[in-house]
This record gives structure tokens, C-alpha cells and sequence, in this order.
């Protein structure tokens, strides 16, 4: 594509605020405000994705926190445009942080959070995706075949609040709520809300005959019980757990859907109600010694980390090779695009209008080729070895820029929400845990190094992602491009100092891996690198998981990797995200005859989703708050006067279901009526 076509191509757009017009825009109160929405949408992802394996993306709530704070101020459009964009990467961030940094500690590696490098690793992943976006940036805005669906969506909102109607109060109303159920929910503060409820059920004695004194195959049990010549008595059984009552999780079920929330609901039927069972069935025998002093539960939980997640990691890397596979084309044309663009980004008379002002190529090159020698040097800290350093350093460069491309064009089709991270960082663990292997990277030392490569490439594929999307708003908007980029590395930069903090709070608090905090992509990643480079994989289990996902694929199922993550999560977890997910489920119905046109379902849908936001963010910033608490060693149960051991009251945890059913349900319907009856009004 020459320059001309280029300038026909914009000539055709019109964005909200003309080109001619001048204001305000790049100001300290925007930046000021996107750098603290970057730290505290940040943080409040890392904390759900440590908890549901998922994050939410950020662009909706922080465009409307932007309009309403903002809005006292006398804020310009395009002072939330720079607010926003500049907040909404702390999410981002966020999730190429969780799936990987944590894997550190998950794989042995580290005994503890190592502040300096896991900032760098961010810093550097989450700076390279900006700048590999700002060479892409024209080739994917101008791509008439992406619609953009998200960014669509945003802008709209966006447009809305200038006539007064940003919805922000369902956002700071539904944070304050869930901030205060998980102020008495949480094992951390009040408690007086039992969250989840779990029990253990005997089966009767099962008698199977497996082998005759021979070692020779015979019949097992007939159905009359005549022929049945048991060796063995199997007394089993079956966990059982009630949802969490979360409300950042029945959020994400209402964010994602009916469907999808489903389907991760599936697999957690399939492996903690259907496999689970025979696991215990099977090895009962050499457990029950150890249930008088460990309890069933605890044992229960022990043998399905044993067992059932190497399968769900063997579905989880089949699923996310398949979501790759499925979407080669776009991957194709999104690499393609990238390559195209780097050679025409330096070519002489490119547009210099204000909306296609993008930070200077010649400035944008060097600054990559400084991180990456940068990057040498903190991969030697890993590998203790330069060559590793080195190769590690050249798989991180290519492979974050293929995947900056992807991650852009995905985003262009799907939106930042169904941004395949985990698909793209697992290929870049695989590639990089294979060639140090063949470099002869063993040990500590070669995990390391995978890991900081895999840091990186994930940080790079979710900025890439997100930017890529609140640069199409800011094009539909009017926003400057240039000053959009700047306010992203800004918020890069915010987010990425503070960001462990969170993190290595949660950690110190409840522990990664636990039930509390089961990181799921971290532990994935840390499983494959150390089974890999340090030769400690469950082999059978991951293969029979790996069949497992094949299986799923042949029939025709909806996404074996959420399925896989599904059984990875506890199972209190997977079956509150599916109460979130009938709760829109029911939206949908009660509201389905009330809409009467497009603007209708926006309103209902907006509203909903400004709500379910709010309730992810105000338990996650409330977690974190309640486990710095602990890490200061203040216990809120003791201050009020509480034993230690009260651990609250399960009907209160079912009233959480009813109090956030009808907030989901009620308010999206009251503010659709409450609209249609003014419209009337006003005719």
C-alpha cells in the first residue's frame, strides 16, 4: 500500500473530533489518572488471575472511571481517551505477568519473588509491545477487514458519556458492594461469611478382581455377583464443594457469558465429579492409612493436584495448538502485515496529519535494539552462560514480534478479551525449552532461562493486544496516536514497578498453588519448563490428557482449552463462574421481549457489564488490601475480638448469591425501562 492509497484511505474516515480541531488532550490530570488506574487495574486482574485462571479485559471500566472522574474537572473526550488508554494497560500487563512470573516460584526456581528481575522482565515485555505496535499500528487500523468489535463497543460508550451518560455509578456501586462482602468473606478479614462448603462421601466397599495368581487377566465383576472371586476392596469416594461465593467470580461468569462460563464448568464436572471418583476408587487402598491423620478432604485435594491436572495440562497444551492452528490464517496475515509494515514505516512523505502521528521509526528502532541488548543482560543472570543468554535473547525478539502482529490482529477480529496469551507464550516455552536442551541448558538455570524468555513474549502478546485495541478507539475517537503510545509507556512503566508488590502479597498470604491463589497458567507454564528442561513430567498422565483433548477436538467440542482449564481450577471456582453465567443467561431472557432496538441491547449489555466489572475489581483490590494486612501480621478477627478457628456461616454465603443475582438481574432491566420511558416521555 503506497502513501496516496494510504491518504485516500483516511480521507474516507471522519473521527468523533475532527482532525482541524485543537484540544486539550495529552494534560498531568490524564496522565496522572491513567497511571493510577494502570497500578489499581493491575493489581486487581493479578489478583483474579491468580484466582480464576482468567482475566477481564480493562478497556470498558477504566473509559467509564475516566469519564466520570474526569468529568468534574471540565475533562475533554480526549483527555479520557489518553486516561483510558494509558489505564487499561495495567490489565494487560497484568495478564503476561500472572502466567508466567509466578512460575518462578511454582517451579522451584525461586524461593521467593525476586523484585528487581521480575520488574525488568515486565518492563522490557510490556515497553517491546508497545513499540513493535507502533510499527504495525498503520497497517492494522487501516485493514478495512477487521472490525473491531471491542473497540467498537468502547468508543461508543465513550460517546455516550458526553452527553451524560457514562454509567460510572454501577461501576463504583457494584466495586463498594464487593469490597465489603469480601471485607467479611475472606479468611483474612472478618470472616463471618463462609464462602464455600466442602465435604467427603464414602462409597460402600467395591470388590474388583484384577489379576489371578497367574497375573493373568480374568473376569472382572458379573452383574449376579455369582462368579466373583475378589483380590482386592476398594472403599473410595467423592469431594464434594459448593460454588465460592465470589463476587469477582460470578462477575467473570456474567462477563463471559452463559456459554463459556459452561464450558468451564464442564471441566471441572469432568474432573473433579467424574474422574475424581475413579482416582480415589483406584487408590484408596494406599490412602486410607493416611485419613485419620489428614482427613479425606485434604487427601482428596492432594491426589487430584497428583493426578487430574497433568491431564488438564496435557488437554491445556492440546487446546491452545489447536486454538493456534485454527487461526493460522490470521496468523499468517498478521505476521505479513507486521514485515509489510516495517518497510514502508520509514519511507519518506507518510502522513503527518495529527491522527497519524506515531512516535518517530528512527527513535522506535533504537529503542528495540536497546531492550533486547538489555535483555542479554539479564538473561546471563539466568543462564549464567552468554551464548544462552544470547539465543535466549534472539527467540524472545522474534517471537514477541510475530506474536505483537498476532496478538494485534486478533484482536482486530475477536477483540482483547479472547486474546489467545497462554496459546502464544506456551509455543514460545516449548521452542525455547527444546533448543536449550539442545544447547545443553540443564538444571535450575535452563528453567530460568525459559521462563524469562516465555515473561517476556506473554507481557509483549498482552500489551500488544490491548494497545492495538485502544489505539482503534482513539482512531474512531480522534485521539493523537503519538501521545496515546507515550501515555501507554507510561502506564507500562507504573505498572510494572508496583506490580509485583501485589503479587508477592497474595503469595506471602495465601500461597500460589493452594486453593486460595491455584495460578493455573503459571503452573502450567512451570510444569512444562521444569518437565522439559529438568526431565520431571508426569509423561502418562500428560499424554492421556493430551489424547483427552484430541478426543474433544474429533467430536466437535467448544474449546478443549477452556474445557482443560476448567479441570485445572478448584471446583468451587469453575462452578461460580457458571452461576455468573446463567445470571446473564436470565438477563438475556427476562429482557429478550423488552428490546426494541440496538440502542436497547447496548444499554442492558453496557450496564450488566459495567456492574460485573465492579465486582471483580472491589473484591480483588479488597484481597489485596486484606493480605498486605497479613503480611503486616493484623488479624481483623482477633481485633474484634473472634477465635481464631470461627470460620463464618454458610446461609450467609447463599444470601451473597441471592444480594448479586439481583443486582445483576434488576438494575440492567430498571435502566432499560427507565430509558424506553423517557424516550416516551420526550415524544
Amino acid at each position: 500500500m503506497n502513501t496516496q492509497n494510504s491518504n485516500e484511505k483516511n480521507s474516507k474516515h471522519v473521527p468523533f473530533v475532527p482532525v482541524s480541531t485543537q484540544m486539550r488532550e495529552f494534560t498531568f490530570k490524564a496522565v496522572f489518572l491513567g497511571l493510577v488506574l494502570s497500578i489499581i487495574l493491575g493489581a486487581a486482574n493479578a489478583y483474579l488471575g491468580l484466582k480464576a485462571g482468567m482475566t477481564v479485559a480493562a478497556t470498558f471500566p477504566a473509559a467509564v472511571i475516566a469519564m466520570a472522574i474526569l468529568k468534574p474537572f471540565k475533562g475533554t473526550i480526549l483527555e479520557e481517551n489518553i486516561a483510558r488508554t494509558t489505564g487499561a494497560v495495567g490489565e494487560a500487563l497484568a495478564a503476561g505477568a500472572i502466567f508466567t512470573i509466578p512460575a518462578f516460584i511454582l517451579a522451584g526456581v525461586w524461593q521467593d519473588f525476586d523484585y528487581f528481575k521480575s520488574t525488568i522482565l515486565m518492563l522490557v515485555g510490556g515497553i517491546l509491545g508497545v513499540l513493535f505496535i507502533i510499527l504495525l499500528r498503520r497497517t492494522l487500523i487501516e485493514d478495512q477487514t477487521l472490525p473491531y468489535p471491542e473497540s467498537k463497543a468502547c468508543a461508543e460508550i465513550v460517546k455516550a458519556g458526553q452527553s451524560g451518560q457514562s454509567g460510572g455509578k454501577y461501576v463504583f456501586w457494584s466495586m463498594g458492594l464487593a469490597a465489603l462482602i469480601e471485607l467479611f468473606k475472606n479468611e483474612n478479614g472478618f470472616r463471618f461469611i463462609k464462602d464455600t462448603v466442602s465435604g467427603f462421601f464414602h462409597f460402600k466397599a467395591s470388590k474388583v478382581l484384577l489379576l489371578n495368581s497367574d497375573s493373568k487377566i480374568v473376569e472382572i465383576i458379573s452383574s449376579t455377583g455369582d462368579k466373583i472371586k475378589a483380590q482386592f476392596s476398594y472403599i473410595g469416594g467423592m469431594f464434594v464443594q459448593s460454588p465460592s461465593s465470589s463476587p469477582a467470580f460470578v462477575g467473570v461468569g456474567y462477563i463471559i457469558g452463559f456459554k463459556l462460563s459452561a464450558i468451564t464448568f464442564s471441566g471441572g464436572v469432568f474432573g473433579w465429579v467424574f474422574l475424581m471418583p475413579i482416582v480415589l476408587l483406584l487408590l484408596s487402598g494406599q490412602l486410607e492409612p493416611f485419613a485419620a491423620s489428614e482427613g479425606w478432604i485434604n487427601i482428596a485435594k492432594a491426589a487430584y493436584s497428583s493426578t487430574v491436572k497433568p491431564i488438564a495440562v496435557g488437554g491445556m497444551l492440546v487446546g491452545a495448538f489447536y486454538t493456534l492452528f485454527k487461526m493460522r490464517n490470521s496468523l499468517i496475515s498478521g505476521i505479513s502485515h507486521g514485515i509489510q509494515d516495517i518497510r514502508k514505516a520509514g519511507a519518506e512523505g507518510s502522513e503527518t496529519v495529527r491522527t497519524d502521528k506515531d512516535v518517530p521509526f528512527g527513535a522506535t528502532i533504537i529503542a528495540i535494539g536497546v531492550l533486547v541488548l538489555a535483555i542479554i543482560l539479564v538473561y546471563k543472570t539466568f543462564s549464567i552462560n552468554w551464548g544462552s543468554a544470547v539465543l535466549a535473547a534472539v527467540i524472545m525478539t522474534i517471537a514477541g514480534f510475530i506474536f505483537a502482529a498476532v496478538a494485534g490482529y486478533l484482536v482486530g477480529i475477536i477483540g482483547s478479551s479472547s486474546n489467545p496469551i497462554s496459546g502464544l507464550t506456551l509455543s514460545t516455552l516449548l521452542i525455547a525449552a527444546l533448543l536449550m536442551v539442545l544447547v545443553g541448558m540443564k538444571g535450575d538455570p535452563g528453567v530460568a532461562a525459559v521462563l524469562a524468555v516465555a515473561s517476556v513474549v506473554c507481557c509483549v502478546a498482552g500489551v500488544a493486544g490491548d494497545m492495538m485495541q485502544d489505539l482503534k478507539v482513539g482512531y474512531f475517537l480522534g485521539g493523537t496516536p503519538w501521545k496515546m503510545q507515550i501515555g501507554v509507556i507510561m502506564g507500562v512503566v507504573a505498572a510494572s514497578l508496583v506490580l509485583v508488590i501485589p503479587i508477592m502479597l497474595l503469595h506471602n498470604a495465601y500461597g500460589l498453588g493452594s486453593d486460595a491463589l491455584p495460578a493455573p497458567q503459571a503452573g502450567l507454564m512451570a510444569m512444562m519448563s521444569r518437565g522439559i528442561v529438568g526431565g520431571e513430567m508426569a509423561w502418562p498422565l500428560v499424554i492421556a490428557g493430551m489424547f483427552f483433548g484430541v478426543a474433544l477436538i474429533l467430536i466437535g467440542s467448544p474449546s478443549p482449552m477452556l474445557i482443560s482449564v476448567g479441570m485445572y481450577l478448584p471446583f468451587n471456582t469453575t462452578s461460580a463462574i457458571f452461576i455468573g453465567g446463567v445470571i446473564k443467561y436470565i438477563v438475556e431472557k427476562v429482557t429478550e421481549k423488552k428490546i426494541k432496538n440496538e440502542d436497547d441491547k447496548n444499554t442492558v449489555e453496557n450496564t450488566g457489564l459495567l456492574l460485573a466489572s465492579g465486582l471483580v475489581a472491589g473484591e480483588a483490590l479488597t484481597g489485596i488490601i486484606l493480605a498486605a494486612l497479613v503480611v503486616a501480621d493484623i488479624n481483623l478477627k482477633t481485633l474484634i475480638g473472634l477465635p481464631e478457628t470461627f470460620d463464618g456461616f454458610w446461609w450467609l454465603g447463599v444470601l451473597v448469591f441471592i444480594i448479586i443475582g439481583y443486582v445483576l438481574i434488576n438494575f440492567p432491566v430498571k435502566r432499560l425501562l427507565a430509558n424506553q420511558s423517557s424516550l416516551t416521555n420526550e415524544k
